[in-house]
């Protein structure tokens, strides 16, 4: 029975110095894990998704006389309905306002007129008052 009650306290002993080698190693991690700086969120994830605005542009005439007038379609994407959108022309490496001017509709469609007067190759855009703009279209004037 000597023998026994020795065996039981040795078996008794070494689990508890295993348990205790054991707990202390996975508090030392913990206590590592602790002390490492925290994570930062990145600058690419957003609540909101960015989508970029863009505007589509088509002429109905590639050639026109002065003073006639060209019509303007497209569609819009990322842009609220009721957006002002104003016709634009390149003038001296500068893009210039001209006084014609329409909404995005609920459909994201627009149509906008514009009257030409001035003879030469006419490089014009769809523009809202911000950065965003439509690809260049070419009208020639005679």
């Amino acid at each position: 029975m000597h023998v026994t009650l020795r065996s039981r306290c040795a078996r008794a002993l070494a689990a508890g110095a295993l348990s205790a080698a054991l707990v202390s190693a996975g508090s030392a991690g913990a206590f590592a894990a602790g002390n490492a700086p925290m994570p930062t969120p990145s600058a690419t994830h957003s609540k909101t998704p960015m989508t970029k605005a863009s505007i589509t542009v088509k002429a109905n005439h590639t050639s026109v006389k002065a003073g006639q007038s060209v019509t303007f379609t497209g569609q819009t994407n990322g842009l609220k309905s009721g957006t002002k959108l104003v016709l634009q022309h390149l003038r001296n490496g500068k893009w210039t306002t001209l006084s014609s001017s329409t909404k995005v509709t609920k459909a994201h469609t627009y149509t906008l007129t514009g009257k030409l007067s001035t003879k030469g190759m006419q490089h014009l855009r769809v523009s809202t008052s911000g950065k965003t703009h439509s690809p260049t279209v070419t009208v020639k004037v005679s």
